[in-house]
């Protein structure tokens, strides 16, 4: 990308030509008959394996688990159990991974007959469970069972933690160019369970200020219209912190949201899990947030906003250059997915 190329084509909300890579593909809804194929692999998936296998314990013995129910069971809870916890409790939870792997697997064998994910060499793994032990091995068995059978594909976890991989993703939303004589920009990491908004520096990518609403945790849950008033809040407190900190923010701020986003920035399908409907004709996000916040310093606020597993996968775009096509997969309350093809001859590669 140079300079003299046409802003306003580079700033296209869910645009597929990104300055670093191509977008083949994003939040591809794979059916059998009703279901989304995509759910058999989820944090909900993962939860109700689990529960099932419990439940077939249960018929002929004491719960290995004890009495707390399995929604209640946090990943720090479940990685103890793996490594320190009794046999019969490690076991159990050994069974639900490679449960869980397998489905995996079988998700990721329909993404790789579609043409857009044809000849993928690598699938980056992010969501809540990369955070975990558990989540962490059901990665490797799952790259494992892939390979047995032939696949010669690459199944890795995410680098950065994934509370901030989707706000480092924002800053390839543009070319390198436009963010010239700024250190930082403000970006947010929408989901159907949180909400993350925070700060990351231009050079480095490092996240400062990170603002994290457990949304999904609300009883009763929040409305679309809180849901936003909030996340203005977010947005002008960490305007305020980055100009006490001496910032010098970029007037741009990058969205990653779940579903399918649309040229002038509103939401086609794929909002379902989100506080509210947002995916009304009369409901635009980046519209509404420039009204909230028409200028940052001196400037007019410009806003873009793509998929959210695509910001995750952005995220990895720097160190991805030894492949030509690969993708993301983002566990979480839903499986979202995007595949990339870069736009620049691969390199040679670099130890991961």
């Amino acid at each position: 990308m140079s300079a003299n190329e046409n802003p306003a084509a580079l700033l296209a909300h869910g645009a597929s030509q990104l300055s670093a890579v191509t977008v083949d593909t994003y939040n591809e809804e794979l059916r059998q008959g009703e279901e989304f194929v995509g759910d058999r692999a989820s944090r909900r998936a993962f939860q109700a394996i689990l529960d099932d296998w419990r439940a077939r314990i249960a018929k002929a013995s004491a719960d290995p688990l004890g009495e707390s129910p399995t929604a209640d069971l946090s990943r720090k809870q479940l990685d103890k159990i793996l490594t320190e916890g009794a046999p019969e409790a490690a076991g159990l939870v050994h069974l639900a991974i490679e449960e869980f792997s397998n489905e995996l697997a079988g998700v990721i064998r329909r993404f790789l007959r579609l043409k857009e994910w044809k000849d993928t060499e690598r699938i980056i793994v992010s969501g809540g469970m990369r955070e975990s032990r558990v989540g962490e091995i059901c990665i490797g068995r799952t790259d494992v069972l892939l390979k047995s059978e032939g696949y010669a594909i690459e199944l890795c976890a995410i680098r950065h933690h994934p509370d901030e991989a989707g706000l480092i993703g924002a800053l390839h939303l543009v070319p390198a160019w436009m963010l010239a004589g700024h250190d930082s920009i403000v970006a947010i990491d929408i989901g159907g369970s949180n909400i993350r908004a925070g700060i990351v520096q231009v050079e480095t990518g490092a996240v400062d200020s990170l603002e994290l609403w457990r949304h999904g945790a609300e009883d009763p849950p929040p409305k679309r219209e809180e849901a936003v008033e909030h996340l203005v809040g977010m947005l002008k407190d960490l305007i305020k912190r980055a100009k006490k900190d001496g910032r010098k923010l970029a007037p741009f701020i990058g969205i990653g949201c779940p579903g399918v986003i649309a040229p002038d920035g509103s939401i086609e399908r794929g909002g379902q899990n989100l506080p509210g409907n947002w995916e009304s004709k009369s409901f635009n996000l980046p519209q509404r947030l420039r009204e909230a916040i028409p200028r940052v310093g001196d400037h007019e606020t410009v806003i873009v906003m793509h998929n959210d597993a695509v910001l995750h996968g952005l995220s990895e775009a720097p160190d991805m250059r030894d492949v030509t096509r690969w993708g993301v997969l983002t566990i979480g309350t839903g499986l979202g997915n995007a595949r990339f093809t870069n736009r620049e001859p691969r390199k040679r590669a670099k130890e991961r």
